[in-house]
């Protein structure tokens, strides 16, 4: 695998189309970004910051990042440890502040549910199990590129759940109900 790896994005106000920047309170904060050969983004600013609130704005695509990251870290590890994972899901929050005179992210906390099958034919212990499940979420953490990019604290808080336990049944079947996929827990 190359050492370097090397990624291109193309960003355009499209903004610029409904005005120029008189006025901090007039002009449209829309862009959209493109990546060859992937559909394009349209965002905006933060509401806060007189965005779109209908938009992603950069402070969700980094949340969505780190987000994403991990849970990609994570599922690789796993077969390689014999755990099955069925789903996973994520409820990942932020938060942004002011600190040192400037507006940043302080945190991030993630909240995987992950629903594992219940063991193979070795019959190993369920609490064996899911303690190793729950442990892999911290060399996930490690190898995640994007949490080992940001200069702030990304903290993990984990539930591993069973397919066959009863919550799990009934929240696929309400899912499934629904025409959705699965979810974990």
């Amino acid at each position: 695998m190359p050492r370097q790896h090397h990624y291109q994005a193309s960003l355009v106000w499209s903004g610029a189309t409904q005005g120029t920047t008189d006025s901090y309170q007039s002009y449209s904060r829309e862009f959209t970004a493109q990546i060859d050969g992937k559909p394009t983004l349209i965002g905006s600013a933060d509401p806060t910051f007189r965005g779109d609130p209908s938009r992603h704005n950069p402070e969700d695509l980094l949340l969505i990042a780190l987000s994403a990251c991990h849970m990609l870290s994570y599922l690789a590890l796993c077969p390689r440890r014999g755990i099955r994972v069925l789903a996973y899901t994520d409820e990942a929050t932020a938060t942004m502040e002011m600190s040192d005179g400037k507006i940043r992210f302080t945190e991030a906390v993630l909240y995987p549910r992950v629903v594992i099958a219940p063991g193979d034919a070795a019959g190993e212990d369920r609490n064996a199990l899911a303690a190793k499940a729950m442990a892999l979420h911290a060399p996930a953490h490690a190898e995640c590129f994007i949490a080992s990019s940001v200069a702030f604290p990304v903290r993990n808080m984990p539930t591993i759940l069973f397919a066959d336990d009863p919550a799990v049944h009934d929240s696929w079947e309400a899912a499934e109900g629904e025409g959705q996929p699965p979810q974990a827990g």
